[in-house]
């Protein structure tokens, strides 16, 4: 005789749960914000604090270098204490900072208020996307809440120069970080309400020399990507990258020895994890490098303002957004892989559109090609990061998440050193500066289109706009070049999506992995109420 048990149908979300994604698509939406709405402030905030130019760099750096590098630490920690109690401890400290940084005396505070406002931003991002994970068990309901998740963070990023410009329009500088505490007493008030608590019941303690040998790991890695793409392959961002790798390689060994490891090494075993982390990681980087330039060419080539050129990007970003909430309900029929896979395809003719951009009336062009980048790129953003999520035991979704975001952050840092530092040099080598421009003024000029533009300004009519024409031929040339370099990158990758992820079938769990039921009231997920 024997017994056929029927697997356990996971458990469908109901209101509670679509109200709690709604709470949880607040922090996100805000930490995107974070990163682009301070460009706009810079000359308002230089004109009351008067920072130096390494303290501008340091007030625009030091939120992500603290982001970038507690990520792994504060995913993990979320798995140990509790994902929601993280969370709303992370928010509070994000309201806190956010008045500090808002109502800063100077350079120095200001500065300091940006790091701890990064590494409480650092609780917010895993513990988001862990949670999602474990409020949606239902494999097709999961696949829209991420989707969703990710589509927060890409209006975020568009809408960022938006906002800001309004805000600074009507207020003083520091009026772009108070968007911060409306989210934190939104998260504190309906967070115990709306949000289940999840923890590992058999997570050990917290090993310290691990979170120190990470942050000596990631932290130099991120800091000399950045110098890179600011200035060129300099000895000392180089040795800092060496220095992480390194340290990365003693991290790794020390996570092998650990019964309790800060990172468990062991998820990378899967090859749905691992393979979208990868194309995960050089999807952000075209991104990054291209963002970079396009925002570039849109404010320096075109002339137009910052606002105006926050305008501009909101299309691409809504094109984004369209595509990651239309990805799930194509992976019932296709291959995730394939799905992913033509998105890219898409995004490699958006770079090729980009590639034959003019430096006059070049805009049409310039828009429609980041769309249709932008919008190929919305499926990597859901799909991937579900898969990454989704092959994780549901015990380590934090340390999941926050692998997935320390990709995506690794990504974009490569992108703009990569590409950053490849559309330099090729600027440099195209530009010519016309006959009768001051020497030192021909040198800035031979620096970089933001140089040009300043000296442009200070020359005499036709000198000036002949000094302009030219940085604007070089700079649209580098473009060309940058685009067709992503074009083949994402060609690329869009074979590896293919490839990697065509054991992930229509319809299917990466894995082929049950989700492990709601665990008792010692164990973990539990009720909020």
């Amino acid at each position: 005789m024997s017994t056929n048990v029927s697997p356990a149908v996971p458990a469908k979300a109901g209101t509670r749960e679509w109200l709690g994604l709604a709470v949880l698509a607040l922090p996100t939406l805000l930490l995107s914000l974070d990163q682009s709405v301070l460009f706009l402030a810079l000359p308002h905030l230089a004109e009351s604090l008067a920072p130096t130019g390494t303290q501008t760099l340091w007030i625009m750096d030091v939120y992500g270098f603290m982001i970038a590098g507690f990520l792994v630490t504060m995913g993990t920690l979320g798995d140990r204490i509790g994902r929601r109690k993280l969370l709303l401890i992370g928010a509070l400290f994000v309201g806190a900072t956010s008045l500090i940084a808002a109502y800063s005396t100077s350079s120095e505070m200001l500065i300091a208020s940006r790091a701890l406002l990064g590494v409480a931003a650092a609780t917010l991002m895993p513990s988001t996307l862990a949670l999602i994970s474990n409020m949606f068990q239902d494999p097709g309901q999961r696949g829209r809440a991420i989707a969703v998740w990710a589509s927060c963070f890409m209006a975020g990023t568009a809408l960022g120069p938006v906002i800001g410009g309004v805000m600074l329009d009507q207020f003083w500088w520091g009026s772009v970080f108070l968007l911060g505490v409306p989210v934190t007493l939104i998260l504190l008030i309906a967070g115990p309400i709306l949000l289940p608590e999840y923890k590992d019941p058999n997570a050990g303690k917290i090993d310290l020399i691990s979170v120190g040998l990470s942050l000596a790991t990631i932290l130099p890695v991120i800091f000399g990507l950045k110098e890179v793409a600011r200035y060129g392959w300099e000895p000392v961002p180089l040795l800092a990258i060496a220095v992480g790798v390194l340290v990365g390689v003693l991290f790794v060994r020390r996570q092998n020895h650990l019964e309790h490891p800060l990172l468990d090494l062991r998820l990378f075993r899967s090859g749905a994890f691992t393979s979208s982390l990868l194309i995960l990681m050089l999807a952000m980087a075209t991104m990054g490098g291209s963002y970079l330039f396009i925002t570039g060419s849109l404010q320096m080539v075109e002339g137009l303002s910052p606002t105006a050129a926050g305008m501009w990007m909101v299309p691409s970003a809504v094109a984004s957004i369209v595509a990651a909430m239309i990805a799930p309900t194509l992976t019932k029929r296709l291959p995730m892989g394939v799905v992913i896979g033509a998105g890219l395809g898409l995004t490699t003719v958006g770079y090729l559109l980009v590639a034959f951009v003019d430096p006059v009336g070049g805009l049409p062009l310039l828009v429609t090609g980041f769309v249709v980048a932008f919008f190929g790129t919305g499926p990597i953003g859901a799909l991937g990061t579900n898969l990454v999520v989704s092959s994780a035991p549901p015990e380590k979704g934090g340390s999941a998440a926050s692998l997935s975001e320390t990709s995506g952050e690794f990504g974009v840092s490569l992108g703009v050193a990569a590409l950053g530092s490849l559309g330099t040099a090729l600027y440099r080598g195209d530009v010519t500066v016309p006959e009768g421009v001051p020497a030192d003024a021909a040198e800035t000029v031979r620096g970089g289109m933001e140089g040009a533009v300043v000296v442009a300004q200070q020359l005499p009519g036709e000198l000036g706009e002949k000094v302009l024409s030219a940085a604007r031929d070089a700079y649209t040339s580098g473009l060309n070049t940058v685009a067709v370099v992503c074009a083949s990158l994402i060609a690329v990758t869009a074979v590896l999506a293919v490839t990697l992820l065509r054991k992930v079938g229509a319809g299917e769990q990466p894995q082929g992995e049950e989700p492990e039921p709601a665990k008792d009231a010692e164990g973990s997920l539990a009720s909020s109420s």
